[in-house]
């Protein structure tokens, strides 16, 4: 049986999800996937779903099917889903800052290459390459968090990151930031958790690769980097869908090669 601490809570195509978290016996990532489909939003708490942040669920038994870098998946059979706990929040945030990283390197390995020029900067992994496609990240500078439209009229939320030197520019697909189901940004949301990086809210965040898919910045497909979540200390069990439930005590077990 697994039971994960959901930690990343992402939206994708419309009406689409991906949802990861910490195995409670591992500490190590873990993503749940359905054979031959994606997850639904309807398998939200919202919707009377399993998934929500901070939450631990039950997924029954399930099956590794590592491809690199996605090499947290894990089938599952969605009949079988229960959720058991929510986390209480400054063991949450323990939990995070457990496994939080000071440098994407630290986390995606050397692989993970920078595109782009100053100030659209991107960065990704070759297709089928890298140990890992998730991680928790402990930024060390100020983080600056944006809405915009595109010429073509896209709305996008994005951030900039400080690592290693270089400055990047990366989308931000945390579904609680989104409305519908991640249709639209919600904006007043966007603005009040922006006013908290400006004020030097303490964050952590929750960091994952694509899967592989060409974008303009090159012709080859690459595994893209994004920010999934931003877990405020102040905050940091933020749902979608607050219900009552016994809170957990104890942290999972540590992820290997953690410090």
């Amino acid at each position: 049986m697994t039971k994960l601490v959901v930690t990343h809570l992402t939206r994708m195509q419309r009406g689409t999800i991906c949802v990861a978290g910490l195995d409670v016996n591992t500490g190590r990532h873990i993503r749940p996937v359905l054979p031959g489909r994606a997850l639904s939003a309807k398998m939200t708490a919202p919707h009377g779903g399993p998934f929500d942040m901070a939450t631990v669920v039950d997924l029954g038994e399930t099956r590794p099917v590592p491809s690199p870098p996605e090499t947290e998946d894990h089938e599952y059979v969605a009949e079988q889903v229960r959720v058991t706990l929510q986390v209480e929040p400054a063991l949450f945030w323990e939990m995070l800052d457990h496994v939080a990283r000071p440098e994407l390197h630290d986390i995606f390995g050397t692989e993970l290459r920078m595109f782009g020029q100053a100030g659209q900067r991107r960065a990704a992994t070759g297709e089928g390459t890298g140990h890992a496609s998730l991680g928790v990240l402990r930024p060390s500078k100020q983080l600056r968090l944006s809405y915009s439209i595109t010429r073509d009229r896209r709305e996008v939320v994005r951030l900039e990151v400080s690592d290693c030197g270089q400055l990047l520019d990366l989308s931000v697909t945390d579904l609680r930031l989104y409305t519908d189901d991640g249709t639209r940004p919600d904006i007043e949301r966007i603005k009040t958790l922006a006013a908290q990086l400006a004020h030097g809210e303490r964050v952590l965040l929750g960091v994952g690769l694509t899967r592989a898919f060409a974008a303009r910045w090159t012709n080859e497909p690459l595994h893209w980097l994004q920010v999934n979540n931003l877990h405020v200390e102040s905050d940091p069990t933020w749902r979608l869908a607050p219900r009552p439930r016994p809170t957990l005590l104890e942290p999972p077990a540590a992820e290997a090669g953690s410090h």
